[in-house]
């Protein structure tokens, strides 16, 4: 299966020596600059981490913007934006702007969100779930607004005198984006939820770690995953046909350098807890362009997706994240028909 392969950045930032981005200022500037890389290196999508309270990117929007307008073919998008700190509406304004910025190549992931640096953040943010409801239903809740105000119908009734003349009937958001509403993905870490995304009619995004559901390898799960979301989506019987990613950390050793930095790993595989669920975490590839080749013959779950994130380590800096994008453009993804 040909693949979208694009690259997919935390936006770590520490004021350390070996450090390469020592600031926000780093980050953000940098991140442009690899996507720009990125695109003249010929790969397909650049997508960004939202965290809140920590020390990476967190606003995405005048980043995709930034990145929308220096950039012409490649893909745009995030991995995932935390709908428990979201206004709809405020977003469906900032996502039609991005959007439109960059020609309509906004791939906007979103979700539930990730365990969080401090306790119950989204609170302020000045959201609180509903009484009866948990934090995750209120993340839901935002998103199913979100996907409804995309639609672009009007709802507000519009002022008798306003200051500039109106459109005939309700008033919708602007500016709107037309075609962005099926370019919404949503990160999934468990089989229920990859059904649900399917039924919403989103993409799906499936991380490096997913709910441990049956003990099977993490690929494995993953995988099944992914037919249970097509399965779904199929039974829902939406018109256009469905993308689903995977992120991965992937390295081909090319040079002393690459084995400095990624020779010694294991390559395992782990089980742990988070946000009080058993999880299980899938495992890094690093080795030289031939082994890791026929390594990656056997993860069913890139096999099943069409769409490879690759988790770059953004604080090496623009060149040797473009080097690392570059060895697999050029030295793995042809061999295994994925280019």
């Amino acid at each position: 299966m040909t693949k979208k392969i694009g690259f997919l950045s935390f936006g770590h930032w520490s004021d350390t020596p070996h450090s390469a981005t020592r600031s926000a200022s780093d980050v953000l500037l940098q991140s442009i600059d690899l996507a720009v890389a990125a695109e003249e290196l010929g790969a397909d999508g650049a997508y960004f981490r939202v965290h809140h309270f920590a020390r990476q990117l967190a606003s995405p929007f005048p980043l995709l913007a930034a990145v929308g307008a220096r950039t012409k073919r490649i893909e745009i998008g995030t991995g995932v934006i935390d709908m428990r700190y979201e206004n709809p509406f405020y977003m469906v304004e900032d996502a039609g702007a991005a959007d439109l910025i960059s020609g309509g190549r906004l791939q906007l992931g979103i979700s539930r969100g990730s365990p969080e640096q401090v306790i119950e953040g989204w609170r302020h943010f000045g959201y609180a779930p509903e009484p009866g409801q948990s934090e995750a239903d209120m993340g839901r809740r935002h998103a199913e607004k979100f996907l409804a105000l995309l639609k672009g119908e009007g709802f507000a009734a519009p002022n008798p005198r306003p200051m500039f003349p109106n459109p005939p009937g309700l008033l919708r958001l602007e500016p709107h984006a037309p075609t962005l509403r099926d370019r919404i993905w949503w990160g999934s870490a468990s089989n229920a939820t990859a059904v649900w995304t399917a039924e919403m009619g989103m993409n799906l995004q499936s991380s490096t770690l997913k709910a441990d559901e049956t003990g099977e390898p993490f690929h494995v799960q993953q995988a099944k995953q992914i037919r249970a979301y097509r399965e779904a989506w199929a039974a829902a019987g939406h018109p256009r046909s469905p993308r689903v990613s995977v992120s991965r950390s992937i390295f081909a050793i090319m040079d002393d350098r690459d084995r400095a930095y990624f020779g010694r790993g294991d390559g395992s595989e782990q089980v742990g807890t988070i946000d009080n669920m058993r999880a299980i975490f899938g495992r890094s590839y690093a080795d030289e362009p031939d082994r890791l080749i026929e390594q990656l013959k056997t993860d069913q779950a890139i096999a099943e997706a069409d769409t490879l994130l690759l988790t770059v380590p953004n604080q090496l800096g623009v060149d040797y994240n473009a080097h690392v994008l570059e060895s697999i453009l050029t030295h793995v993804a042809p061999a295994l028909g994925w280019r």
